[in-house]
């Protein structure tokens, strides 16, 4: 059995910030689950490109409000209770109007570290963090 809380991960190497963000990993590639799981608060007026071109991602919003503008241009609204789930390696913007918290599902599993990079992905599993 695995057990972490958010209180036990935060200040150690398991925060992970960005500029606009912070990512609390609750699970890792080495906890053999799978997949991971990160507490994440993306900063009031932020706004964030993506494309996870070597994973899956399910969002779950727990607190907070922003939009999602998908690939086609269509925008989501994101509160409370949404999910979205980027699985086809969609190009995506989020953007958080106020400060906006989630749990993100990560398929296959961070490691730890990871980083956006310039495309707004995380490294290929097994190839080293971008820091």
């Amino acid at each position: 059995m695995i057990i972490h809380s958010l209180a036990e991960v935060t200040g150690t190497e398991r925060e992970v910030r960005g500029p606009l963000w912070t990512s609390r990993r609750l699970l890792l590639a080495g906890d053999g689950v799978g997949f991971s799981l990160n507490d994440t608060v993306v900063h009031a007026g932020a706004e964030l490109e993506m494309q996870y071109l070597n994973h899956v991602e399910a969002v779950y919003v727990l607190e907070g409000r922003g939009e999602l503008t998908d690939e086609t241009g269509e925008t989501h609204s994101l509160e409370p209770g949404v999910l979205y789930l980027a699985d086809a390696h969609q190009r995506h913007t989020l953007r958080a109007h106020t400060e906006f918290r989630a749990l993100c599902v990560f398929d296959p599993p961070l490691s730890g570290r990871e980083v956006h990079d310039e495309r707004g992905a995380f490294p290929p599993p097994g190839q080293a963090p971008a820091r």
